[in-house]
């Protein structure tokens, strides 16, 4: 059977399956739509985050940007599941035991405002829509090379796939589709990656033949790679160019931002239970450890395989570069979309790939006669393409591009449910009109759902960035806007609304208009981005700590000089912290 046909056939069960749970699970409550009724199991709860969380960033992006940024992409393994550890032990429990819908109405309670409520929903959509703009990207993207279609129609299939399920499930159909979704795109992750590990090393363990040798030779995986990519002018693999500062915010930023984003804390909204909140939050790191843990083998191989592609021979040698006329057919079907360009710039009709912006290597590409590198790869394509690169089965292949799917479908859909929960809920049920009924409010929220659908599929096809790097900026802001204010809420009796206020308020537009500045989101580029222009160093996605920090100081210094929290927030503060039924100190 042809890749296409089989594509659509594994394709089209997955989509049956999802919009047949969404179906099934269909919300008829808020209670419902907002939280799936509080009743998810810990368990399912834990593998729901982890397919809510591992998104079109996780499974399509990040081991592309491992595989050209080497050892400069563990930032993102580092920060993404270090969060967790901070959700587990400082938010989750907490804000289980508060009990309500959403976080902005957590901040409205805590913060005795209806200001602030509205602020921490400007807070959460500003976050939501960047972080849904590289879904959507993400979703595109696999819809168009498995369909061969351009981007823009490929994004239009997804969205319409997303409105089925996320707009009539809500949060009771969405659990369940995650659930579903993370089986699929953890076996289409880790299947090629064993297949691609045995080709390459003979060990099927991608975690161990990461550091095995190459068939063949007795060479060491990456001292291959970082041989073969120093010959063509690259930066070593196993080093970064990234400074020791911006690799620190960059993680930091990554991890309390995890910690902040409104879609994973409302999954813990969902439990029984407030130690469920826990146990579901430690089930989601075991979860999300099997793809994490499998990341960098996948990256490294993706570039091996990619570079030995093109470069058949010695570096330098005339007949060391792929002919035009004999690339492979994986080329000719992702040149399609768009995504993978070349162009024979001196005419000899083979494809060079190197670095050309490296001025130390420009002598030697003169003196090979090459004039510029021809290559043009997006980093968002190396997993999918991974396979195809590769030669696997066809039915791998497929499987792939129902995993992307599921990973950017999934979170896109938990991302557009805290958009229309924050409109339906808090501002026009909590804020502006509280008498709508329940019924009302269920339209109100899928009808902003819709809305949401249509203004993520806008910015997905106008991203300010690869997929990973568009939602390394939703968490820097996450990390510099709700983090520190849900924090304090937790934990500081001190800081009151005057306070909560103005230091989201500063966090969110210091970070918002930094990145918008280096980055030209909605505005032309005003700073070049390179690292001497950069705030202390640091990178747009990185600057969400400096926004953090602001935002506390800020925070902290408005409270001092206002009225202090009026006494029965104190007492709740003190309520949420204390567990129930913990009994009396004795003496010892």
């Amino acid at each position: 059977m042809d890749l296409t046909t089989l594509t659509y056939i594994v394709v089209g069960l997955s989509f049956a399956l999802y919009i047949g749970i969404a179906i099934w699970s269909r919300a008829s409550t808020t209670g419902e739509f907002y939280v799936a009724g509080k009743g998810v199991n810990p368990v399912v709860n834990g593998m729901a985050t982890a397919a809510d969380w591992m998104s079109a960033a996780s499974f399509i992006s990040m081991a592309g940007l491992i595989a050209f940024l080497g050892y400069g992409g563990s930032v993102y393994l580092m920060g993404w599941t270090g969060g967790y550890c901070l959700l587990a032990m400082l938010l989750a429990p907490y804000l289980r035991k508060y009990g309500k819908f959403t976080v902005p109405e957590f901040i409205g309670d805590r913060y005795y405002s209806k200001t602030a409520r509205i602020v921490a929903v400007i807070c959460l959509i500003f976050i939501s829509f960047t972080y849904v703009a590289g879904q959507m990207r993400g979703v595109g993207i696999v819809f168009s090379r498995f369909l061969e279609v351009e981007l823009l129609t490929g994004l239009i299939v997804g969205m319409g796939i997303v409105f089925v399920y996320a707009v009539l499930g809500g949060m009771k159909g969405i659990t369940y589709t995650q659930v579903a979704q993370y089986c699929v795109l953890i076996i289409a992750y880790t299947i090629p990656a064993i297949f691609i590990a045995f080709q390459l090393t003979g060990n099927p363990l991608p975690q161990l033949a990461f550091g095995s040798t190459v068939n063949g030779t007795g060479d060491y995986m990456l001292d291959r790679l970082n041989q073969i990519v120093t010959e063509l002018g690259f930066l070593e693999y196993t080093t970064t160019s990234k400074s020791t500062i911006d690799i620190f915010c960059i993680t930091l930023a990554l991890m309390v931002g995890t910690a902040g984003l409104p879609h994973v804390i409302v999954r813990f909204f969902t439990v029984p239970k407030v130690r469920d909140a826990r146990s579901s939050a430690g089930w989601a790191l075991v979860f999300i450890a099997l793809l994490y843990t499998t990341a960098p083998a996948v990256g490294a191989m993706a570039r091996l395989n990619l570079t030995e592609t093109v470069q058949i021979g010695a570096v330098g040698d005339p007949e060391g570069n792929l002919k035009i006329e004999e690339r492979p057919d994986w080329m000719t079907r992702w040149e399609a979309t768009g995504l993978l360009k070349f162009e024979d710039k001196n005419g000899d009709g083979r494809i060079q790939y190197y670095n050309d912006a490296n001025a130390d290597f420009a002598a030697k590409a003169t003196e090979y006669g090459w004039a510029g590198n021809e290559l043009k790869v997006d980093n968002d394509i190396m997993v999918l393409a991974n396979p195809e690169i590769a030669q696997l089965p066809n039915w791998v292949i497929a499987l792939v591009a129902a995993g992307g799917i599921a990973a950017a479908l999934s979170t896109a859909a938990g991302l557009l449910l805290v958009i229309s929960s924050g409109v339906s809920h808090d501002l026009l049920k909590g804020t502006f009109t509280p008498d709508m009924t329940e019924g009302q409010e269920l339209m109100a929220g899928r009808v902003a759902a819709a809305v949401a659908i249509v203004i993520a599929g806008y910015l997905g096809y106008n991203p300010p960035g690869f997929v990973a790097q568009v939602v390394a900026f939703a968490f820097g802001l996450a990390a510099s806007s709700l983090f520190p204010v849900i924090i304090m809420g937790i934990f500081s009796k001190k800081v009151n609304r005057e306070g909560a206020i103005a230091g989201m308020l500063v966090g969110l537009i210091f970070t918002m208009g930094y990145i918008m500045s280096y980055k030209g989101i909605f505005i032309p580029v005003l700073i070049e981005n390179v690292p001497a222009n950069w705030l202390f160093g640091i990178s747009p996605e990185g600057i969400g700590v400096v926004g953090m920090i602001l935002n506390f100081l800020v925070a902290f210094g408005v409270s001092k000089v206002t009225a202090e929290p009026p006494a029965h927030i104190q007492h709740m503060i003190e309520d949420i912290r204390v567990p129930k039924g913990a009994g009396s100190a004795v003496d010892h």
